[in-house]
């Protein structure tokens, strides 16, 4: 019995079973870095394409915003114009229906020129123009109103029933309010100063304007259980001639009351007349302008206005 061979048997094996490794390709990424690169040449060719501009209307509008903001600005660093940003890509033109710069879809930056220094101030005229035109139109509209309250006044009898003048706010309506309004320390209202109220309020019914009704006291102290100073006095004053006005039918919403006790004198103190000028109530017809135009309003308002700030 012949003994085995394990060697070849082994070995035949062990060549069946051996694989061959794949060779590895260790160039690959040149295909890759090829890809990107060409990518990046198109890239900067599109923008290349896409920054081209017409030079000399580049220059014109890049004179035209110098003159017009007063002097060359650098937007970003390396920049030397208000439109050179140091060699990066300039963004797309805005488009204009119909107007194109060289077939490139651009705009026509020529069409455009900056506003001269007289179009600006003759803008501005404009504007000064139709300002001041409002606020004539105003105050003859308040003179207006200021007409109809006398003749109303008038037809009551009591022509001097109530004093008339302009300030930075509109018409204003001054009424006395010693023994005319009110008592002494009272905020009730007298017959008399219903009598006056009943002439304004039809007139001041029918006005667009907003009313501010203000109580105004003198200087001499007062200390009640219902009014512990003239603050509560003035404000409840002008509080109770804004609901008779109301009561009669003004509307409520175009009217407000404040109380400003001695803060706002007519007369100073030194005049004799200051005790009894300085206690009133006054119906302010607002002028319908802005606040800014307040000082045009008085100045026009009181250039034909005879009555004085105190006529009582």
């Amino acid at each position: 019995m012949s003994a085995a061979r394990p060697g070849r048997g082994h070995g035949r094996r062990g060549g069946h079973e051996e694989e061959h490794e794949e060779h590895e390709n260790h160039e690959r990424w040149l295909v890759s870095y090829a890809d990107m690169m060409t990518l990046l040449m198109v890239l900067f060719i599109v923008m290349f394409a896409i920054s081209s501009i017409n030079q000399g209307k580049f220059n014109q509008l890049k004179e035209g915003l110098q003159r017009g903001f007063g002097a060359p600005q650098t937007m970003l660093a390396g920049g030397l114009d208000i439109l050179d940003s140091g060699g990066a890509v300039a963004p797309d033109a805005p488009t204009t229906d119909g107007q194109t710069e060289g077939g490139s879809g651009g705009a026509d930056v020529s069409s455009w020129k900056p506003a001269s220094a007289q179009e600006l101030n003759r803008v501005a005229g404009l504007a000064s123009a139709t300002t001041q035109a409002q606020v004539k139109q105003e105050v003859m509209n308040l003179k207006k109103a200021e007409q109809a309250l006398k003749r109303a006044l008038a037809r009551a009898g009591v022509p001097n029933g109530a004093t008339f003048r302009f300030d930075e706010r509109g018409l204003v309506v001054t009424i006395a309010t010693d023994k005319v309004l009110f008592q002494s320390g009272s905020a009730e209202l007298r017959p008399q100063g219903r009598h006056i109220l009943d002439a304004l309020e039809p007139t001041l019914a029918t006005l667009p304007n907003q009313l501010s009704v203000d109580g105004h006291t003198n200087w001499l102290p007062i200390s009640s259980a219902r009014f512990p100073s003239n603050w509560e006095l003035s404000t409840d004053r002008a509080t109770g001639v804004l609901r008779y006005l109301a009561g009669r039918g003004t509307p409520a919403t175009r009217m407000s009351a404040t109380g400003y006790a001695d803060t706002r004198p007519l007369l100073p103190r030194r005049d004799p007349r200051a005790v009894v000028v300085n206690r009133r109530v006054e119906i302010v017809v607002l002028a319908a302008v802005d606040d800014a135009q307040g000082r045009a309003v008085q100045q026009l308002g009181n250039d034909d206005t005879a009555s004085g700030a105190g006529g009582e």
